[in-house]
C-alpha cells in the first residue's frame, strides 16, 4: 500500500517525470533480448588460480559506497554507458516499480536529508531499521551511507523483547519500520530512552510517528554524501552465539562495500547485463551481501519480489516470468523445488545458481541439475566476513564440498592453538589475519572485547565451524564447533530459545540442540525436564503449548520444532548441561 502512496504522493509530485512513465514493466521484449544472450561461461574472470594470485584490492583512505560506486553508476547511466537495465526491480503479486541509478540517487538524497534535517541525526548516530521486502528498505540503505550514520537491520519477525534489547544495547537514536513492527516498537519505547525520531513506512498517518513519504516530499533532492573514512562504522548485525545475547557485528565501510567485490564479481559472476534475485530475508547480512552492495558493484539489476513467505509457486513462476539470469537461495528452498513438476520449470533466462547459509546434499544439486540444467554454485561466508570459501565458474564442482577459498582470504584448518593440519584431517576453519589482517573481516563484537578475543587463535580467526581440506584444496563442511543451530539458512543460539522455555512453568530445565531434518537440514531441538505440577499434562497438547509460547517470547523462526521430555540432562562436574551430548545423540538417530 505505501507503494502506492509513493506513486501518488512523492513520484508525482516532486522528482522526475520518467520516474512515474517507467514503473509498470513489461516483460516480453526483455525475455526474448536474454533468449538470445544466455551463457554460462565466467564473465569476469579466466581461471579461479590466476584470479587467487592477482586479487589485490586497495582500500583508500575515505571510501563510501553511496559516494564511490553508487553515484559512478549513476553518471555512466546520464552518459548513455550503462545498460538499460534499472537498479532495483521491485514486484508484487500486483504492480511493479523500477528504478535507475539516478532515480535511486534522488530518493535516497531526500531520505538522507530527512534523517541529518528532519531527525537530527549525526554521523555516526545509528538507525534502527524493520521493514519487509520493500523499496524503502533499500532506500533507508543508500540514506545511511549518504548521511554517514549506522545502519542496524532486524528481521521482521522480532518480538517486543528481542527490539527492546537491541534498542538499549545499540543506543539507537532512530527507527524506520511499517505499520505491522510499530505497535511492537511503541510497547517498548519508554525502556529505550536513547530514541529521538521514529519514521513510518505508509499511507496513513500514525500518531507520533514521521511519515517516510510526506517527510520526503517536503526536503530537498540536493545532499552532499559525507565523506567517510573507509575503517568508520558503517552497519551494525545483530547475531546469535552459544551463549549470551546476540553479539553486535560491527563492518566499515571499507569491509562491505569494498570487500563484497570478491562475492558480486567472482562468485555471483554479475555485470550490467545481469538481473540477480537473492531471496534472503531483509534482516540478515545475507540481504546487504548479495542484495545491496555484490550486485550494485557490478552494476547489476537487484530484483525482489515481496513474498511474505517463501512460496514454491511464486518462486518458480518469477524465475520463468521474468529476465532473472542469476538465483541465490538457500540449500532448503532448493530441497523444497526440486519435488516440483519438472515442466514447471521454464526458466528461459537463468544461467546461474547459487546457494548459501547451510550445506547443500549432493542429491539436490543433482536433481536441480536434471530439472534445469543448471549447476548449483555453493557459497560459504558468514556475517562477519565476505564469501570465505565458493565454488566458482569454471570450477570442477565436488558435491557436498563448498569449493575453495575465496580470493579474499588465506583459509586453512588448524587445531584449537591454530596450529595449520594437514589436508584430509578435521579441525576448525580459519582465516589468516597475521601478519596482515584482510580488511573485509568484521571490526568487533560491538562493546565486547572478550567475546571478540575469543575468535582469534595464533594467526588465525576461528569461524567457528568444523572442516576440513582435501589434496585439492577443496573445503568440506563437517559442522559446527560451537552449538549454534543452522535451520533454513537462520542462525539460532541455543541459549535464546533455553530463555525462552524456562519462562513456562512447565518447565525445570531445558537444552536445545540441532536435530537433522530433510527439508531445512536442521531444525531446533528441545529437550525438557518438567516441573512437578506439570508432568501428568498430556505430552502433546504440552508441545504445542510451548512451541506457541517461544514464538510469543521470541522470534517466531527460533522454536523448537522438536521436544522432548526427559527426566534430567546430561552435566560436566561442574553443573554445566552438555549440549553436544545431545547433538551427538540426534545425529546418531539419523545414521542408526
Amino acid at each position: 500500500m505505501h507503494l502506492i502512496a509513493y506513486r501518488k504522493g512523492l513520484l508525482n509530485g516532486c522528482c522526475l517525470n520518467k520516474i512515474c512513465t517507467n514503473t509498470i514493466f513489461r516483460r516480453g521484449p526483455w525475455l526474448q533480448m536474454w533468449r538470445s544472450n544466455k551463457t554460462s561461461a565466467p564473465k569476469n574472470f579466466k581461471n579461479y588460480e590466476n584470479t587467487r594470485q592477482t586479487h589485490n584490492p586497495q582500500v583508500p583512505l575515505h571510501f563510501n559506497f553511496a559516494k564511490d560506486v553508487l553515484e559512478q553508476w549513476e553518471t555512466k547511466e546520464k552518459d548513455g554507458q550503462k545498460s538499460s537495465l534499472p537498479a532495483l526491480w521491485w514486484v508484487n503479486d500486483e504492480e511493479e516499480v523500477r528504478w535507475s541509478f539516478e532515480e535511486l540517487g534522488f530518493h535516497s538524497r531526500r531520505l538522507a536529508n530527512v534523517l541529518c534535517q528532519v531527525c537530527g541525526l549525526e554521523r555516526g548516530d545509528r538507525v534502527f531499521l524493520i521493514l519487509p521486502r520493500v523499496p524503502e528498505w533499500w532506500l533507508v540503505n543508500v540514506a545511511c551511507l549518504r548521511s554517514g550514520t549506522v545502519l542496524i537491520p532486524g528481521t521482521s519477525q522480532l518480538t517486543a523483547r528481542d527490539i527492546r534489547h537491541r534498542l538499549q544495547v545499540s543506543g539507537a537514536k532512530c527507527v524506520i519500520t511499517d505499520e505491522t513492527v510499530a505497535p511492537l516498537l511503541e510497547s517498548v519505547a519508554s525502556d529505550c530512552p536513547t530514541i529521538t525520531s521514529k519514521l513510518l513506512v505508509s499511507h496513513r498517518a500514525r500518531h507520533g510517528w514521521g511519515n517516510l513519504t510526506q517527510l520526503m516530499g517536503a526536503v530537498s533532492d540536493e545532499h552532499v554524501c559525507v565523506d567517510t573514512r573507509s575503517e568508520e562504522p558503517m552497519t551494525i548485525f545483530f547475531t546469535s552465539g552459544t551463549t549470551g545475547s546476540p553479539k553486535m557485528t560491527q563492518h566499515s565501510h571499507c569491509s562491505y562495500g569494498i570487500g563484497l567485490t570478491v562475492n558480486g564479481r567472482y562468485w555471483l559472476d554479475l555485470t550490467e547485463r545481469d538481473v540477480f534475485w537473492n531471496t534472503s530475508d531483509t534482516g540478515w547480512a545475507k540481504s546487504a551481501w548479495s542484495s545491496v552492495f555484490a550486485s550494485w558493484i557490478q552494476g547489476a539489476c537487484v530484483f525482489i519480489h515481496q513474498m511474505p513467505r517463501f512460496d514454491i509457486s511464486t518462486v518458480l513462476r518469477t524465475l520463468s516470468s521474468f529476465p532473472i539470469t542469476t538465483f541465490c537461495t538457500a540449500p532448503t528452498a532448493y530441497r523444497m523445488l526440486v519435488h516440483e513438476d519438472k515442466s514447471r520449470f521454464q526458466f528461459q533466462a537463468l544461467e546461474h545458481c547459487l546457494c548459501a547459509g547451510e550445506p547443500l546434499n549432493p542429491e539436490v544439486m543433482w536433481k536441480w541439475k536434471e530439472l534445469t540444467g543448471l549447476n548449483i554454485y555453493e557459497g560459504y561466508g558468514q556475517t562477519e566476513t565476505v564469501l570465505i570459501a565458493g565454488t566458482f565458474k569454471g570450477m570442477k564442482i565436488k558435491p557436498g564440498s563448498f569449493g575453495k577459498a575465496s580470493p579474499a582470504y588465506d583459509v586453512q584448518v588448524v587445531d584449537d592453538d591454530g596450529v595449520i593440519l594437514p589436508q584430509g584431517q578435521e579441525g576448525n576453519l580459519a582465516i589468516r589475519v597475521k601478519p596482515h589482517r584482510p580488511f573485509s573481516l568484521f571490526t568487533e563484537y560491538t562493546g565486547e572485547p572478550e567475546r571478540t578475543a575469543e575468535c582469534f587463535r595464533g594467526d588465525f580467526y576461528l569461524t567457528g565451524d568444523r572442516g576440513l581440506m582435501d589434496d585439492e584444496e577443496y573445503l568440506w563442511f563437517v559442522g559446527r564447533a560451537d552449538d549454534v543451530i543452522l535451520s533454513a539458512g537462520y542462525r539460532i543460539g541455543p541459549f535464546e530459545v533455553e530463555n525462552a522455555l524456562i519462562e513456562h512453568p512447565a518447565v525445570a530445565e531445558s537444552a536445545v540442540v540441532s536435530s537433522p531434518d530433510p527439508i531445512r537440514g536442521e531444525v531446533v531441538k528441545a529437550f525438557v525436564v518438567l516441573t512437578a505440577d506439570f508432568k501428568s499434562r498430556d505430552r502433546k497438547e504440552l508441545i504445542q503449548e510451548l512451541q506457541i509460547h517461544v514464538k510469543s517470547v521470541t522470534a517466531p523462526y527460533k522454536y523448537p520444532r522438536k521436544i522432548e521430555f526427559v527426566d534430567d540432562l546430561p552435566k560436566t562436574v561442574s553443573g554445566k548441561i552438555r549440549r553436544v551430548e545431545l547433538r551427538k545423540k540426534e545425529w546418531e538417530r539419523k545414521t542408526s
